[in-house]
Order: C-alpha cells, then sequence, then structure tokens
C-alpha cells in the first residue's frame, strides 16, 4: 500500500484501543489473528461497518486459553477504547468522560506506533462472508453478555432443599433396589442465560395446523411452510435470515462456537429444501448461491471431510436445492447461477448431484 493511500485509511478509518493486553495472547480482527508483543496497544484504520473482533489469552504458563470474541459496528474515524481485566480475563470497556475521549483524538499520531494496521488484503474475504450481516441484526442475535464464547459457559441450577429431597426421592422411585448416588448430591449445570446466541428456532412443524393427509406429504418434501413460520421473525425479509446463515458461519469458522455450525445447517438445510419458496425470493435465492459459494470456499481442510460425509450433509441438501431450481419455479437467471455452482461443485469436489439421496425418499401419507 503506498503512502498516500496509507494515509487516506489511518484518517477515515476507526481505531481499536486495548490496554493491558498480555504479551504473546492471540488477538484476532475478522480473518487474521497474531500474537501480541509488548508494545501492543490495538488496531488502526479499520474500515467502517461490522467486525469481529476476537482474542484469546495466555496465562503465566504460556498455556492459550479458550477463544472469545465479539461483533462491532465501527464508524468512520471512531476510537474505542477497550481493557484487559485480569481478574475476569477478558475485555472490557473503558468510561471515559468528554475530555479523556478528546485527548485520544488528539494523540492519534501518538498512539499510531502502538497499533497495528487493519488486514486489507483479507477485506475483500471478509465482506464475502459478511455482506448481510447488518448492525440490527447483531444486536437482536448477540447473546446479553456481547460476548462470542467458544466453550459453554455454565452455573450451577438454582435449588431448594424440597427440590433437592424431591430429585433424591424421585430416583429412589425409579431404581427402587438401588441407594442414592454420590452423584446426586452434585449441583446441576446449566447453560449461562446471557452467553446464549439468540438464534432463530427452525420449526419442528413442517405442516400447518388442520393440514390434510396430502399437504402433509406435501410439507414433508417442502419446507416452505416451516420457512415461512420462521421467517415472521424478520418480517419476511429473506436478506436477515442470510444474514443469520453468515452470522452462524462466521461464529463457527472463527468464534470457533460448535453450536452455531449446528445452528448453521439447521438454516441452509431448511432455505435449500423449500421449494415454493423459490419462486417468492428469487432474488434471494440469487443472493444464497453466493453466500454459500464463498462459504463452501472457507471451511478449514480438516473439518470439510466431516461436514461432507457425516450423512452426507452438503452434497444431499445441495442436492436438494439444485432440484428446486431446475423446477418450474425459478426463473432462468436463478436456474443458470444454479447450474453454475453445481458445475463449480462437481469439477472442484468431485461431488455427484446426479442422482437421488436415499435419505430423501419421499414419505407419502394414506
Amino acid at each position: 500500500m503506498d503512502q498516500e493511500n496509507a494515509q487516506k485509511l489511518f484518517e477515515q478509518g476507526a481505531m481499536f484501543v486495548l490496554h493491558d493486553f498480555p504479551e504473546r495472547s492471540e488477538f484476532g480482527v475478522d480473518y487474521m489473528s497474531w500474537n501480541t508483543g509488548p508494545n501492543f496497544k490495538g488496531l488502526k484504520m479499520i474500515p467502517a461497518g461490522i467486525h469481529f473482533i476476537y482474542y484469546s489469552s495466555v496465562n503465566t504458563e504460556g498455556e492459550r486459553g479458550p477463544r472469545s470474541g465479539f461483533f462491532y459496528n465501527f464508524s468512520p474515524q471512531e476510537i474505542v477504547v477497550r481493557h484487559w481485566d485480569v481478574q475476569a480475563e477478558d475485555i472490557k470497556s473503558t468510561p471515559l468522560d468528554e475530555g479523556e475521549m478528546e485527548r485520544y483524538k488528539s494523540n492519534r499520531l501518538e498512539l499510531d506506533t502502538f497499533l497495528g494496521p487493519y488486514p486489507y488484503e483479507k477485506y475483500k474475504q471478509w465482506i464475502s462472508l459478511s455482506k448481510h450481516i447488518s448492525a440490527e441484526l447483531v444486536n437482536l442475535l448477540q447473546p446479553e453478555s456481547g460476548i462470542i464464547y467458544s466453550v459453554p459457559q455454565f452455573e450451577s441450577a438454582s435449588s431448594t432443599t424440597q427440590s433437592r429431597q424431591a430429585a433424591v426421592e424421585a430416583k429412589q422411585v425409579e431404581n427402587k433396589d438401588s441407594k442414592p448416588k454420590v452423584s446426586q448430591s452434585l449441583p446441576k449445570l446449566i447453560t449461562v442465560e446471557s452467553s446464549k446466541i439468540k438464534y432463530s428456532d427452525v420449526p419442528k412443524k413442517k405442516f400447518p395446523p388442520g393440514a390434510t393427509p396430502a399437504e402433509i406429504s406435501k410439507y414433508n418434501l417442502d419446507s416452505s411452510y416451516a420457512l415461512d413460520v420462521l421467517l415472521t421473525r424478520y418480517n419476511k425479509d429473506f436478506d436477515k435470515l442470510l444474514g443469520e446463515i453468515q452470522f452462524a458461519f462466521l461464529c463457527f469458522l472463527i468464534g470457533q462456537d460448535f453450536d452455531s455450525f449446528e445452528q448453521w445447517k439447521k438454516l441452509v438445510h431448511l432455505v435449500c429444501t423449500s421449494s415454493e419458496a423459490i419462486k417468492v425470493y428469487s432474488e434471494s435465492y440469487l443472493a444464497l448461491i453466493s453466500v454459500l459459494h464463498f462459504q463452501i470456499r472457507e471451511i478449514p481442510s480438516d473439518f470439510f471431510v466431516d461436514i461432507v460425509t457425516c450423512n452426507n450433509f452438503l452434497t444431499s441438501t445441495l442436492y436438494e436445492l439444485f432440484q428446486n431450481i431446475a423446477g418450474e419455479n425459478a426463473n432462468k437467471k436463478l436456474q443458470k447461477k444454479s447450474k453454475d455452482f453445481e458445475k463449480h461443485l462437481t469439477e472442484k469436489f468431485k461431488w455427484d448431484f446426479s442422482s437421488e439421496p436415499d435419505e430423501y425418499a419421499p414419505v407419502i401419507v394414506d
């Protein structure tokens, strides 16, 4: 990057200032991470928009902890100040009054030496994976804590003497000849509510109330009714659903949260098996193909085999998508893009979409 462009990006870009972050820890933004040195105090030249900040600290023995992260919508020239809380082992907000913030703004050049530049060589890659994620969607989906954790956060379930005794008595009734085990006295762990990502619930019921046997058969093959129910959360805005698909994928790919991968699979399967919806949301399905194209390209090679071979998830789901688009519900533009995508996957991964997978045999209700 030449000096003139670097100067423009420095002046217009945002800054993320992080105080007291442990040396040799991992710090990353979007698609790039580093091991921090003694002078590290954050990032500069961050382009406006949604980004994912993530980190994992090291202890005194040099052992790296689990990854945590959060989405943030940066404004042009914004200065975000955070600090490392040693006791909590996490990044915390740094309260600043107007005078303190003005000092940060006036000292931008002095901070420059201690800030790493945003990795612009990865920016297009990041946009391809996040373009449907809006600030509104981040606020809707992110946990109450604001942090995406790579490991589940647990706490002891609240209980009383009566509830514990009732649980023991119930177990004794179930196993009359056994005595209460030591494990029964251990606390029951539940996921911390504030750490849960607020993903959409994928409807388990695939057909409308009062459906006839013929309609039940139809909606066992076509997930459009379930998709329509889910879209009510977004006021029928399909672009927000595409954003959730991208959000879940990034929380898995970069945030290392496996539950997000499971949500991604559920959403991808839902939209790919919704035949009637293709006619209603043709433009959105054009965008879906682009979303899937960039996501499949980024799936780690050591994980790729697992998700392709596990119940043939990708090949089976994409087969359904290609078959549905090839039908009469899709326009010519969408059919062409679908064919091009299918050809690309066949040539690159040697996937066979020419025959129907066994698990998609029709379910007929008499």
